[in-house]
């Protein structure tokens, strides 16, 4: 089968949205371990446990989809595992949804073209 480009532009939208998302969710973390200090200085409603488990939740799964998402692009890049190279793409609607749509369209239409 003749190779296309819809798996290769799939794969750097999916690497683009997986970088993105990683250095979101290191930002959500540290700004979790910031908000906790900055909730009891300021005297926020908002208990400081809470401020800063929600910004560490948050944070986490946004670095786990992320990187899902870059080894996603890298597989789609390579033509092999078609499942791991669209769940990649699936997560990385969460990010930037048009990149994420098009990349599970261009994944999806290609799937012939993986090992």
């Amino acid at each position: 089968m003749d190779k296309t480009w819809m798996p290769t532009t799939g794969g750097i939208l999916n690497i683009i949205c997986g970088a993105i998302e990683i250095i979101g969710g290191i930002v959500m973390i540290i700004m979790g371990a910031v908000s906790g200090p900055l909730c009891q200085m300021t005297q926020a409603d908002i208990p400081a446990g809470v401020a800063t488990a929600v910004f560490v939740v948050i944070g986490i799964f946004a670095l786990i989809f992320g990187v899902v998402a870059l080894l996603g692009g890298i597989y789609a890049l390579r033509r092999k595992l078609w499942g791991l190279a669209l769940a990649g793409s699936i997560l990385s609607v969460f990010i930037i949804w048009f990149l994420g749509v098009a990349s599970i369209v261009f994944i999806a239409l290609s799937k012939k073209e993986f090992e």
